[in-house]
């Protein structure tokens, strides 16, 4: 017979801490992944494409544009077109809506990207918290 004593000391600050930092890291893989099919799905075109696909890009302006940002207090990410570098025109593609005196239909491309990487999401924040 074997006796084997376990001595388990549990430290709820380092466990959050860890938690913390696990969850920021994650949001910045996740968004960055939203990121990259969203760019992905607008491809580069002189001719404007169909109403309710992703916009095509001339220059690729748009797609260059899209940006993604994380904060950790409050935890958040915000990802999508800056508008510094595209103007609004990320907001007419994705809602339908005028720009530059112009109509634009409804050409979503963000919340598609999100729709897409959704079934992923639980994959990225696995594992997230690991002990030291």
């Amino acid at each position: 017979m074997i006796n084997a004593k376990a001595k388990i000391k549990f430290d709820a600050k380092k466990v959050m801490a860890a938690a913390k930092r696990g969850n920021i890291t994650s949001l910045g893989h996740a968004a960055a992944v939203i990121r990259l099919v969203a760019r992905h799905s607008i491809r580069k075109s002189p001719k404007k494409s169909r109403a309710g696909a992703p916009p095509n890009t001339r220059k690729g302006r748009l797609r260059s544009a899209i940006k993604y940002a994380v904060s950790k207090s409050p935890p958040g990410a915000v990802i999508g077109p800056d508008v510094e570098v595209a103007g609004t025109s990320g907001k007419a593609h994705e809602f339908g809506g005028r720009y530059k005196k112009q109509r634009y239909d409804r050409r979503p491309f963000m919340k598609p990207a999100l729709e897409n990487v959704k079934p992923r999401l639980p994959k990225i924040w696995a594992n997230s918290v690991k002990g030291s």
